[in-house]
């Protein structure tokens, strides 16, 4: 049987990942939408009509015994409530990163889902990212050498306000940017290099009437000595290359976005022809021997909900460990405590 599953929210979180990638794929049965928009719910009806669309959470929990998974997409301060209560409802969770809002809540959410039986994960998506994907092989490969150094970047030209939740949240309710990106970035230089002995941060707001942070720089120091640099802006003209690292051997430089987020936001679905693919991007190997162009593997979104369709049916492990969730929130946290304060530069001209 299909897992039959719900997503609240259809935001960016909801209408553009979560719902096409469970749709796309056969295990999952797309039950219900939660969304109390009337622009969104009208969206969600056209696209999936045999969906239903319900405006609170509390009528998916009514309908707790027709489903298998719940999907929260919704804000960041939401993710603790509605992952609680659907546990206790005896419904597996895929929460949006972050996990919740503090370490310590994901570190008790953890339990919680274990003492109810359930899978509880996250939709770290950027694990499965093609240049990233490529970059892990590399050093996994030894073809960079040793790494010590790793930058990562993610920034984008939005120089005016929006009034998205992200942009009018403080980021004690998990808004800004350090709180929307450093997850996704946090958790790759996890992935690669361990734990993290230091962490440093530097916080601005540079947008006019800006509550949170939209510019930010964190810096760590991972036990294995690698040390990783990550910018996240939303105020970059331009950006820096995505990632840049440096090895004993060589210099691996990759610019550009992974084509997943801005295929499935242009209508684009995992089942098309060429999903997660961009033929025109390369990673630039450099040394002492000279320069190799290396292509950048397919991204592969979709492989996250498998993982998940096989934790489910089959008891294997999840795709993403929540206990890394939590780990890169303390991280967050970490870094955020060394800035004693979030400045306020002025507007962007």
């Amino acid at each position: 049987m299909p897992i039959r599953t719900a997503v609240i929210g259809f935001g960016v979180s909801g209408r553009v990942f979560h719902a096409p990638l469970v749709a796309a794929d056969p295990a999952f049965d797309l039950r219900m939408i939660v969304t109390a928009d009337p622009a969104r719910a009208a969206a969600a009806t056209a696209e999936y009509p045999s969906t239903r669309i319900v405006p609170s959470p509390d009528d998916l929990f009514a309908a707790a015994a027709d489903l298998d998974l719940v999907v929260i997409g919704s804000p960041n301060s939401t993710h603790l409530p509605l992952a609680l209560r659907a546990v206790s409802a005896g419904l597996d969770v895929v929460t949006d990163k972050p996990v919740t809002v503090r370490a310590g809540e994901a570190r008790s959410l953890i339990p919680a889902a274990d003492e109810a039986g359930r899978l509880l994960t996250v939709f770290q998506n950027r694990r499965w990212d093609g240049d990233f994907l490529t970059i892990s092989e590399m050093i996994r490969t030894g073809r960079l050498g040793q790494v010590h150094q790793f930058e990562t970047a993610f920034e984008w030209w939005k120089p005016e306000l929006g009034a998205a939740w992200k942009d009018t949240t403080p980021p004690g309710e998990g808004g800004g940017i350090l709180y929307d990106l450093g997850p996704h970035l946090i958790d790759q230089c996890l992935q690669l290099f361990g734990p993290v002995e230091e962490a440093h941060a530097e916080l601005d707001r540079r947008r006019q009437g800006a509550v949170s942070d939209d510019d930010s720089f964190v810096t760590l120091h991972h036990g294995s000595g690698v040390r990783s640099r990550l910018w996240m802006s939303a105020v970059a003209p331009a950006p820096r290359p995505r990632f840049r690292v440096v090895g004993s051997r060589a210099v691996a430089t990759v610019w550009g976005l992974d084509p997943q987020e801005a295929q499935l936001m242009g209508g684009q679905r995992p089942n098309d022809t060429g999903y997660g693919i961009d033929m025109s991007r390369m990673i630039t190997v450099s040394g002492p021997e000279g320069e190799e162009q290396v292509p950048v593997a397919a991204g592969d979104y979709p492989s996250f909900y498998a993982g998940v369709a096989a934790a489910i049916t089959n008891q294997t492990p999840a795709p993403v460990d929540a206990a890394d969730a939590a780990a890169a929130l303390s991280v967050i946290e970490t870094a955020a405590s060394s800035h004693s304060r979030l400045h306020n530069i002025g507007p962007v001209n």
